[in-house]
C-alpha cells in the first residue's frame, strides 16, 4: 500500500520485505493486517510488503503460502511488489533476513528504519531469520506463519509506541 501525502503525519507505515515477496513478506504482511484491525489501530496504520528482487511482480502469493494463510483463518489476497519509491516513506522495514537487510541498505535505507521480523518476538535468539519456505514443502510454510505470529504483538506494540510518541510531538 503507496504512502499517501494525505494522511496525517503520525500514521505508520510499516513494509515487510523478502526476496520476491511471493512467501514470506505477504505473510507478514496479512498476518499483521489482522493483528492491527484487532488492535485496533488499522487508522493509523499503513501496512505493505515488497521484494528486493522483480521476479513476481504482479503475481499473487505462492499458492503453499495463501493455502496456510487460509488455514489458519487469514485472508490471502495480494500481489507481489518490487520495493520502490512508493515504499520510501516507510516508518519501518521489516525484513524476513540479513540479505533483506543488506538489500535495504544498498537502496539508501538508514539503518536505524530497519529490523529483523523475528527481533520483536522476545523468545527468538538475536539475530534469528525467517527461513525461506520457497523450496521446501508445507512445514516451511506452517513456520514461517508460526514465526510471523510469535512477533505480530512485539510489532504491534512497536506501532503504539511509535504512534504515542509522534501524539507527543
Amino acid at each position: 500500500m503507496p504512502f499517501s501525502s494525505s494522511l496525517r503525519t503520525e500514521t505508520v507505515y510499516v513494509v515487510f520485505v523478502c526476496s520476491g515477496n511471493i512467501c514470506r513478506s505477504p505473510m507478514a504482511e496479512i498476518i499483521l493486517r489482522d493483528a492491527v484491525e484487532n488492535a485496533g489501530l488499522d487508522s493509523d496504520v499503513l501496512l505493505g510488503s515488497c521484494g528486493i528482487g522483480g521476479w513476481h511482480v504482479g503475481e499473487s502469493a505462492d499458492p503453499r503460502a495463501q493455502k496456510e494463510l487460509v488455514r489458519a483463518g487469514y485472508d490471502p489476497t495480494h500481489t507481489a511488489a518490487q520495493l520502490g519509491k512508493e515504499h520510501s516513506d516507510a516508518t519501518l522495514f521489516i525484513a524476513m533476513d540479513s540479505s533483506h537487510v543488506q538489500g535495504l541498505k544498498h537502496a539508501g535505507i538508514p539503518k536505524e528504519r530497519i529490523r529483523l521480523l523475528r527481533s520483536f518476538d522476545p523468545k527468538s535468539p538475536k539475530g534469528a531469520e525467517v527461513a525461506d519456505p520457497y523450496y521446501g514443502g508445507r512445514d516451511g510454510f506452517v513456520r514461517t506463519r508460526e514465526e510471523i505470529e510469535a512477533a505480530a504483538d512485539g510489532i504491534v506494540a512497536w506501532i503504539r509506541e511509535t504512534l504515542a510518541l509522534a501524539s507527543d510531538r
